[in-house]
């Protein structure tokens, strides 16, 4: 076995400036600290006395004297005990992403999941008493108690997993289990990922530095990051698909029995949206293939004297464009100053992640891979990972998971039970953030290869989060719904990889071989199933946000971070009313989908011209 060699990442880091690294001294000072032993203890002994407090007694309880008080009473102490929780968990979680090969961290993530699971059992009963509880006395109680109105958003939302909830001692087994069936499976995934290495130009690299390859400006590296991606994939394509079939299965079950029918309506339950909606966005983006996707990848191909791309050409810089990679000091102003130019207050925000390094930017042997906003608890602040190594792209990740940031800052004293966004409209401040960075730079550029690098760049970005993640959706659909009938082998997920991106990226894109093992690495389809088709929504409904914005009169920007600060309180239909926009109506995905229609016609003319 070769020894990994990880020069060239550390390498990296050097051109680029001081990376930060996070600081998580704020939610306690370290794995063997006394104060995480001591919240350990204290969460647990706090499950217990709320346990012997409530359990049982609810129904009880709202019936009596002061009853909505009681409640608003309990609900509050809830809600406290979830923060503790969720302070541990966050920790422990953030620890082992930044090195998920670490034995040490390993164990301390495994130790804190059994812990909070056992203690976290302790209060499962009281959301299911509450559901218990007829509707018509609850919401006498809300009515009478503003305490407890307080928590109305929560309760509602609660009140829609009725129709799903099981019996307490099943609910019970489902969630203690979770540990050790998809808890475990996708601990594997993580800590596989993050110890596989990519042979590369002699050395052996991270995912994250074998990905990056995919952008050189030569096609010799590109095709050989490809061949060494499908290499590895291939090589442990047995074990990602014995994953892939285990995590299926496991959905399968809870939703039978739970009573969900389609594969996909237990995400759609959690993001508070109604499936037409998620149906009508699909269809549009389906049905917008081939003037967007296939569409550009002919005009990319053309570009590159091509008359089809190869796969590891798609997100290629354009050619006889200069390259150079951007410092952290140049990313960190670009994305500040384009934050602020929209609103002071929102640089302030994002600024505070710089200055009390809320960041974790550098590449490290082990670190998860991708990039990611964590919003911890609301006693606390969010994190945001990244793996920066100066690419244009790297700037607007980190535009975007710093909108995610503000977005969770800004939600965050709605407190633990309603600040946490659905993924429908978690999304929105993140790509609004992109778009306010991309327009940004583009006002400054006055070069016109710039400027077509630049716009092109953004389209390819775009269908990255628009076309891909719709492509991507349809896979899990085709995954879950396959798996119903028995286990998919890996050649018949790599048929069905195959169908959705061959359909995705249309003729001038080639998918040659060793491309059909490339779904094996999607972080997503472990994690959350479902969640990708977030991005698409996010991205189309800023794409419409943005036009407002754009014509608005004063008065844009305190309605935009009034959404913001809503987190989980509004349905989406009444948070995008004050902009005029209805998810709900199917033309508006027209809206969105037209802006990258528009952004690849001025790429055509620039052509022409």
């Amino acid at each position: 076995m070769n020894k990994p060699v990880f020069a060239k990442e550390s390498a990296a880091a050097v051109d680029l400036g001081a990376l930060p690294e996070w600081n998580l001294d704020d939610l306690y000072p370290g794995m063997q600290s006394a104060e995480y032993a001591a919240d350990l203890v204290k969460a647990d002994a706090e499950a217990k006395a709320f346990e012997e407090k409530y359990k049982g007694k609810l129904a009880d309880l709202v019936a009596g004297p002061d009853g909505g008080q009681r409640i608003a009473e309990a609900v509050k102490a809830y809600e406290a005990l979830d923060d503790r929780l969720g302070r541990i968990m966050s920790y422990a979680g953030l620890i082992h992403a930044g090195d998920t090969t670490d034995p040490a961290r390993a164990k301390f993530f495994g130790d804190a999941q059994d812990k909070m699971t056992t203690t976290s059992s302790r209060l499962l009963f009281f959301t299911l008493e509450l559901n218990k509880i007829d509707d018509a006395v609850l919401d006498a109680a809300i009515a009478g108690t503003p305490a407890l109105a307080h928590y109305r958003p929560w309760l509602d939302d609660l009140r829609k997993e009725k129709p799903y909830q099981l019996e307490d001692r099943v609910e019970q087994l489902f969630f203690e289990k979770s540990v050790t069936g998809a808890g475990a499976l996708n601990r594997l995934f993580d800590e596989t990922q993050a110890s596989l290495r990519y042979r590369i130009g002699g050395e052996d690299l991270s995912i994250e530095a074998a990905l990056h390859h995919l952008l050189d400006p030569e096609e010799a590296k590109r095709k050989e990051a490809s061949d060494a991606l499908a290499k590895t994939f291939g090589e442990n394509i047995r074990l990602f698909t014995l994953i892939t079939n285990a995590l299926a299965k496991d959905k399968e079950i809870s939703d039978r029995w739970r009573g969900f029918k389609d594969v996909s309506d237990s995400r759609h339950l959690a993001n508070r949206v109604e499936p037409e909606v998620v149906a009508a966005l699909v269809a549009a983006v389906r049905d917008a293939y081939p003037r967007l996707s296939h569409r550009y990848y002919r005009l990319k191909a053309k570009w590159f004297g091509k008359d089809a791309l190869n796969s590891w050409d798609r997100n290629a810089p354009l050619p006889k464009v200069p390259q150079r990679l951007i410092g952290w000091d140049e990313a960190k102003a670009t994305v500040l100053d384009a934050y602020g130019d929209f609103s002071p207050e929102m640089a302030d925000i994002a600024g505070q992640f710089f200055d009390r390094r809320w960041i974790d930017a550098p590449i490290r042997p082990g670190k998860s891979p991708g990039a990611f906003a964590h919003p911890t608890v609301p006693s606390a602040h969010p994190y945001v990972l990244l793996n920066y190594q100066g690419r244009a792209r790297d700037v607007m990740t980190l535009a975007h998971e710093l909108g995610h940031g503000v977005h969770q800052v800004l939600a965050a004293p709605r407190g633990a039970l309603m600040a946490p966004t659905p993924l429908t409209l978690a999304e929105t401040a993140s790509v609004f953030g992109e778009m306010l960075t991309f327009r940004a730079l583009m006002e400054k550029a006055t070069d016109p290869v710039l400027r077509r690098a630049m716009l092109a760049q953004k389209v390819e970005d775009m269908i990255n989060t628009v076309v891909r993640q719709i492509a991507f959706y349809t896979f899990e659909r085709k995954v879950h719904t396959e798996r119903r009938e028995g286990e998919l082998t890996s050649d018949r997920l790599g048929e069905m990889w195959l169908e959705v991106q061959t359909e995705s990226l249309g003729p001038a894109v080639r998918l040659g071989p060793g491309y059909e093992t490339f779904w094996s690495y999607i972080p997503h389809f472990i994690h959350s199933p479902f969640y990708v088709y977030a991005y698409a929504f996010g991205d189309c409904l800023v794409n419409s946000l943005y036009a407002v914005y754009q014509d608005a009169a004063e008065g844009f920007q305190a309605k935009y971070f009034d959404m913001l600060r809503a987190g989980g309180t509004k349905h989406h239909s009444v948070l995008l009313e004050p902009f005029g926009l209805d998810a709900t109506d199917p033309a508006f995905w027209g809206k969105g989908l037209s802006v990258i229609e528009g952004m690849i016609g001025e790429l055509e003319a620039m052509e022409a011209n």
